[in-house]
């Protein structure tokens, strides 16, 4: 069973919007969700999950909007979580920003969608392109726009409309990897507590016709199957595919297979729990002189490969809250000071892999501060490195078929950004 209706409120609880589904809920129930919530705030206690006699509430909390899913079921509560999300997902396609104005401002879509992504409690049509085909944003013109259904709402292959024609075929393959939770201490011999990668793969498909199309990785469990084992695999975890993508075949073979949403769309994501050295590792040295200034010494060290390049490289350094006067010393790239963040931003536009560079702050302190009190925030930096997968991850083919047997192109791009990747010194 899934969701009895779905609400949309204000931060006060207010409801701004409602679609009641299936009827065996009161509608007035909402009126406890804010108290409940209200309550368990109190408590320290915030659960996904809240109950009022036999109805559940499960809720997502987005900008200044509170989107709540009511049932008086044993409801599967990982699908109504992933409506909500998607819910989130098809709004912002909509009205770019989803918050309270968004929502007042577009009562009539919003109510035609929620009417199209969901039926008697259970997820319909998700795919925004395929929505936006006939649920336009100019209401006045949907009368006439469209008088009936596209085929791909009741076709099997809902993600995508018939009789694309495009003059050159071609698909582009992004593999882009975010190193994250890396938390590395620095002591005297620097060590990584954590870390770990989490890809995704995105495609912009520009392709005539419903093609096939077969991705082959260096995916270790596919090369232990076929008695393979030359060269460099990755075991892959928590893989999540798009809906296009075949999860039988790809169960009993690891082959992904697919027909194709048109345009842009991540096919899949994965993470590798591997461990993982900083790509740029940062150590710094604080002194601080009688509690009237500090100056800081940030050194920041490339440790990929020299053939590669970190883009737009961000060096976020924490300073004392009380901290003025800044004056700043760089080997390359600029500092400057965020009094409202308390942070140093030093930015090096281009850094080429095993370089070594520097900065140096230095800061009056006007009051006298413990320092206890304000703790040791980490050092946090933001990179991108393009031409460059981390985890060794390849895309080894994409073969193309289709039925009229046009020849096309694919391209395939590698990028390792930074995730939530922070360094700490005990310094």
């Amino acid at each position: 069973m899934s969701a009895s209706a779905i609400f949309v409120l204000d931060l006060k609880g207010k409801v701004l919007i409602c679609r009641n589904y299936k009827g065996d809920v009161d509608m007035a129930e909402i009126d406890h969700f804010m108290s409940l919530l209200m309550q368990h705030e109190e408590e320290g206690l915030i659960c996904p999950v809240m109950a009022h006699g036999n109805v559940h509430f499960m809720w997502i909390k987005h900008s200044n909007l509170y989107l709540v899913a009511t049932t008086n079921k044993n409801s599967n509560a990982s699908l109504v979580y992933s409506f909500l999300y998607k819910l989130v997902e098809v709004f912002t396609e909509y009205f770019k920003e989803l918050e309270e104005e968004s929502i007042q401002d577009n009562f009539v879509v919003v109510y035609e969608l929620l009417d199209e992504l969901m039926d008697f409690g259970f997820p319909q049509t998700t795919d925004s392109k395929i929505l936006q085909e006939y649920i336009t944003q100019e209401g006045a013109k949907l009368e006439v726009a469209k008088t009936k259904v596209p085929t791909t709402v009741t076709n099997a292959v809902s993600w995508r409309s018939e009789g694309i024609k495009y003059k050159k075929n071609e698909v582009f393959i992004d593999v882009i990897e975010s190193i994250n939770s890396l938390d590395v201490t620095v002591n005297a011999n620097g060590s990584v507590m954590s870390s770990d990668i989490v890809g995704s793969i995105k495609l912009k498909t520009m392709l005539s016709g419903m093609p096939e199309l077969r991705l082959g990785l260096n995916d270790r469990v596919l090369f232990a199957l076929t008695g393979r084992d030359k060269g460099k695999t990755v075991v892959m975890e928590d893989v999540k595919f798009h809906q296009c993508v075949r999860l039988s075949r790809f169960e009993s073979d690891r082959t992904i297979s697919f027909i194709p949403p048109d345009g842009e769309s991540e096919l899949m994501s994965y993470r590798i729990n591997t461990h993982v050295k900083p790509l740029i590792w940062i150590e710094s040295v604080i002194e601080k002189f009688s509690h009237s200034r500090v100056e800081i010494m940030v050194k920041a060290k490339g440790q990929f490969k020299k053939q590669s390049v970190a883009n737009n490289v961000e060096v976020r350094v924490p300073v004392p809250s009380d901290a003025d006067s800044p004056k700043f010393k760089t080997s390359t790239g600029h500092a400057k000071y965020v009094p409202e963040k308390n942070l140093v931003v030093w930015t090096i536009k281009s850094f080429p892999g095993g370089k070594e560079f520097l900065m140096r702050a230095h800061f009056g302190l006007p009051s006298v501060e413990n320092d206890e009190a304000e703790g040791k925030p980490p050092i946090t930096v933001k990179f991108e490195i393009p031409y460059f997968t981390v985890s060794g991850i390849q895309v080894r083919y994409m073969k193309i078929i289709e039925k009229s047997g046009y020849q096309a192109l694919p391209w395939v791009r590698y990028i390792t950004q930074s995730g939530d990747y922070q360094l700490r010194t005990n310094v």
